[in-house]
């Protein structure tokens, strides 16, 4: 795929939604990340309905350790890996307390040193809570890179390297939110939603599907 072809699919998505964002309910960068860990292999969706619970009882590192791991599985046992996803939390909700001052810090060698998080969720955090023009790659993200043609590679990391290669600056900051909600409502694993595609015309799918009468 050539850069023009790339720009005008960019200029697209952005027209469409200009201030795209996470579908994860949060109001502070403690409760992003909370909920990231929480989405692993887990809808948006399920990891909203357990969060609507558990934030007005407890939503900073203190309240969520006083929980101990029984207590907050007790709010999430609904979320796929709940079991794991619960010692996680306990033991990020220590290390931000007493390594960081309770707060979530915005260094990406930090982040990836909290149990539960990896590339990807770091990668989200630092975008998402601290704006910066970080690219996380998740299954759909990397399905619609290679899908298209806009950066096929073989694992996520490969695709992740040339997204940021050959995305303009200019849109960094909201591609993935883009690729991401693109991945989750139209180009979608199974059957992707090509006749309602807004950028049918440039992706490179030599399989594109009819649209549904």
């Amino acid at each position: 795929m050539n850069k023009d072809k790339r720009r005008q699919i960019l200029e697209r998505l952005r027209e469409a939604n200009p201030n795209p964002t996470t579908e994860l309910e949060y109001t502070s960068p403690f409760e992003l990340l909370i909920s990231v860990i929480l989405s692993a292999q887990a809808t948006d969706v399920s990891v909203n309905k357990a969060t609507a619970k558990l934030y007005p009882v407890a939503n900073t590192p203190e309240a969520i350790q006083a929980l101990g791991v029984d207590g907050l599985k007790s709010y999430i046992k609904t979320i796929g890996l709940y079991n794991a996803k619960a010692e996680n939390i306990i033991k990020t909700c220590a290390i931000l307390l007493e390594k960081h001052n309770g707060e979530v810090p915005e260094n990406r060698a930090a982040l990836e040193a909290l149990p539960g998080v990896g590339r990807k969720t770091a990668n989200v955090v630092l975008n998402t809570a601290f704006d910066w023009p970080t690219i996380a790659v998740d299954t759909h993200i990397f399905r619609v890179a290679n899908r298209t043609g806009f950066a096929p590679g073989k694992d996520v990391n490969e695709v992740e390297e040339k997204l940021l290669r050959h995305v303009p600056a200019e849109f960094k900051l909201d591609v993935h939110h883009w690729l991401i909600l693109h991945g989750r409502y139209t180009c979608i694993a199974r059957k992707p939603r090509c006749g309602s595609c807004l950028i049918e015309d440039l992706c490179e799918y030599k399989q594109k599907t009819e649209p549904e009468e």
